[in-house]
């Protein structure tokens, strides 16, 4: 007899295979050149609904320009963009607007307005892509203050009045104000000590997990990549050299690849593991 309640058969659990999950971000063919100088070149890249992905690479290699590119920060000489399945080079003005509303963007250091109290820089975008009433825009801007773990009177603090990591959860409340689908994150954890870079990370793999977020995480960080990235990709020669998890990292034989995660600095990291 079945051991299911009801003598009903258990169902059958079928593992999600890569074919099924859905592709939140497709990049294809992807080159960049400042005159003559190439930067990326044919570049193929996969984001994954609900995983957090780390982008590694030299410096200087290219990683913050396609960043920018996958923005339409950008201009780029050649490959298309997909975004929540939609291609942005023909999408309608109105397409692209509703589609920029479902990212959501941290950028290096912050880049808080120093003009602007915390409440203010996180009610950005809701001014500009939306139309509501101050006292509702405060409501959410003080709700996003407590996701990201600040103190409710943070609100009324500038900039300069913040402490590194404080500025980090600002700014990644700034970037959650429109309740994004797609959140990139630029070195969010440069600069801050390991305790608060390790308390940035809980936050992120935290926000994933209750809010259902994509991450892209552009980062140096080799804490960041083996306590909360789901994938890695790396970039090298102007395209991803390698991508995986970060047990593909450590048996890869790519030599920057094995360099940067078989170092000195990741020594202790590969024993925990």
């Amino acid at each position: 007899m079945s051991d299911h309640p009801d003598n009903q058969p258990a169902p059958i659990v079928v593992p999600q295979t890569k074919a099924a999950r859905e592709c939140i971000l497709q990049a294809r063919d992807i080159s960049v050149s400042f005159g003559s100088h190439r930067v990326l070149e044919n570049l193929d890249l996969d984001i994954w609904r609900g995983e957090i992905l780390g982008f590694v690479g030299a410096s200087g290699a290219g990683k913050s320009v396609l960043l920018r590119t996958i923005l339409q920060l950008s201009s780029r000489q050649g490959g298309s963009i997909r975004i929540l399945g939609a291609d942005y080079d023909h999408a309608t003005p109105k397409q692209r607007l509703a589609l920029d509303m479902r990212l959501g963007v941290l950028f290096q250091q912050g880049a808080l307005f120093s003009a602007l109290t915390v409440l203010e820089n996180i009610q950005v975008p809701m001014r500009e892509y939306l139309n509501l009433p101050k006292n509702l825009m405060d409501e959410l801007a003080l709700l996003k203050i407590e996701l990201v773990g600040l103190r409710p009177e943070t609100a009324d603090l500038y900039p300069s009045e913040l402490s590194g990591g404080m500025i980090k959860r600002a700014a990644l409340a700034r970037a959650l104000a429109l309740d994004p689908d797609l959140v990139f994150l630029d070195e969010p954890t440069s600069g801050l000590d390991p305790i608060s870079a390790a308390e940035f990370d809980e936050l992120i793999a935290k926000l994933r997990d209750t809010l259902g977020l994509t991450v892209y995480m552009v980062t140096h960080d080799l804490d960041s990549l083996f306590s909360v990235c789901d994938r890695i990709a790396v970039l090298g020669n102007r395209k991803i050299a390698i991508e995986g998890t970060i047990e593909d990292m450590l048996a890869s034989d790519e030599p920057w690849v094995k360099s940067y995660f078989h170092g000195k600095r990741a020594r202790s990291l590969v024993r925990a593991k």
